[in-house]
């Protein structure tokens, strides 16, 4: 693509030096790792190094154009803005031709439920025999062909890159997870969402946000750039959790039309009546006056909230609602998200990510609703993240469980003896077991497991590694409580 057409969306005329009409950019990037000939490579100032003291190092990997907020001195033009982070958002929708706009996607933003509503709605609209393209915590999948992710939200340059690749491979619909930190960050910066689902809001990422306050900002932010125009053939919706104050504040923050859903609260998509069994969930879905009965293979009052999430967003995108439901019907459920662990035993294991106090609190009322013997809970904290909500979830795990064994989850840099010292400084010591190493941990619980009972391992949920210090190490605890199953079996 030539350079002069490419920053032409960026409206400046501050260049270090001219340049040819001719110049041709050949890729774009902000990582020096990934400039190659012919380059356009943009200055980002990041929480660890300014792109800024990287430029002269991406010339000298082929970069023949830079674009900076700060002045540098390197042989190529520079292309002096503001905003490099808005810049990248522009130059990646020009330089990939705006995908968004020849795909239907659908954003999802919330604390909880982002990736169970999105595999909710991808299974929905593949059932109804479109190809399908997935962004998210768990990986980018285009198709049948799964990516490896870095963070649930991608930069904006990887995201246009990976939608212009959905729409090469004729992906119809990208369901995707909008987490708080990319909004902020400017991540999503033209994409052109069709509909955008709120899940709820609870404490989480407050070593980044602050409070919750600028945390329900963040998330806002995905609603109220949704679109203020009401352009004919392309309209905008907004699925709002009406049971959650913070999702009905954010209807008066987007001129899209809105659809609430909810359990406790009236709403456009309202579930009543709900049956909970360990094989799964019925409801009543009321809509516009009529009645439709549903039926979940997903157990729990949270799923039936991220069920409605996805019912009124496919609904919205413009599937019929008898459809829908016979979709939703035939999902068993998604990797990690209350995931029964298989194996010969007389006892449920249950996988889940919860890792939040919320989130936490949901999964363990789901297990108490189908509970018959007793429960355990091994939870743990993660090193480096929110502090604030360690005593929190060491409280709702002692409240909600029979039994509780604390153990690490992602120590990262801190001392996963003193997260734990934390997690439990306002319980009494006869309440719990400390194990920090989270395979001695699972395996004690399942050694103390008896029938009937069910045994929660919460916090990573789908995650195949642990992170210790700056390391990943492998380890799924899918995997891990199949080893102490078959160890269990073996001592009998």
């Amino acid at each position: 693509m030539k350079a002069i057409e490419l920053i032409k969306p960026l409206k400046t005329t501050k260049y270090s030096m001219d340049f040819s009409d001719n110049l041709e950019i050949a890729n774009i990037t902000q990582d020096t790792r990934e400039v190659e000939p012919g380059s356009l490579f943009i200055c980002i100032i990041g929480s660890v190094k300014n792109g800024h003291e990287l430029a002269s190092e991406a010339v000298q990997k082929g970069a023949v154009l830079i674009v900076a907020s700060e002045p540098i001195e390197v042989s190529v033009p520079v292309v002096y803005v503001n905003n490099t982070m808005k810049a990248m958002a522009h130059l990646a929708a020009a330089f990939y031709d705006y995908p968004s706009q020849d795909l239907r996607v659908i954003g999802v933003t919330g604390t909880n439920g982002k990736t169970t509503v999105t595999h909710l709605l991808d299974y929905i609209f593949h059932d109804h025999k479109e190809k399908t393209g997935v962004i998210g915590t768990m990986y980018r999948r285009i198709g049948s062909k799964v990516f490896e992710t870095k963070n649930t939200t991608p930069d904006s340059i990887t995201l246009q890159k990976t939608l212009n690749e959905m729409r090469k491979s004729e992906v119809k619909t990208c369901s995707m997870e909008v987490s708080s930190h990319s909004l902020v960050q400017g991540r999503v910066w033209g994409t052109d969402f069709d509909v955008a689902i709120f899940t709820n809001l609870s404490q989480d990422h407050l070593e980044y946000h602050h409070t919750m306050e600028k945390y329900a900002e963040a998330k806002s932010l995905l609603f109220s750039q949704l679109g203020n125009g009401y352009e004919q053939g392309n309209p905008k919706f907004a699925i709002l959790n009406f049971d959650d104050p913070v999702g009905r504040s954010y209807e008066e923050k987007t001129a899209a039309t809105v659809f609430s859903y909810g359990i406790d609260q009236p709403a456009d998509f309202k579930a009543t009546d709900l049956s909970i069994t360990n094989k799964g969930t019925r409801f009543n879905l009321n809509f516009e006056n009529r009645v439709y009965e549903v039926q979940l293979q997903l157990v729990g009052k949270f799923n039936v909230s991220n069920a409605l999430a996805a019912i009124a967003g496919a609904y919205a995108a413009g599937l019929d609602l008898p459809s829908i439901i016979q979709s939703i019907s035939e999902i068993s459920g998604v990797r990690g998200r209350f995931e029964i662990v298989k194996g010969e035993h007389d006892f449920a294991v249950i996988v889940d990510y919860a890792h939040t106090p919320d989130g936490l609190l949901n999964v363990l009322n789901a297990v108490n609703e189908i509970k018959v013997g007793n429960v355990f809970c091994v939870v743990g904290c993660g090193g480096d993240r929110d502090r604030t909500k360690r005593p929190i979830m060491a409280d709702i795990a002692q409240k909600n469980s029979d039994r509780v064994i604390f153990t690490a989850d992602n120590p990262r840099t801190e001392d996963p003896i003193e997260i734990l010292k934390e997690m439990v400084s306002g319980l009494s010591a006869d309440t719990y077991q400390l194990i920090p190493d989270r395979r001695e941990a699972i395996q004690a619980a399942i050694q103390q497991a008896k029938s009937n009972d069910i045994v929660l391992i919460a916090g990573k949920g789908h995650e195949d590694y642990q992170i210790i210090g700056t390391e990943k190490h492998h380890f799924d605890d899918v995997e891990e409580a199949e080893k102490a199953i078959k160890i269990k079996n073996k001592d009998k």
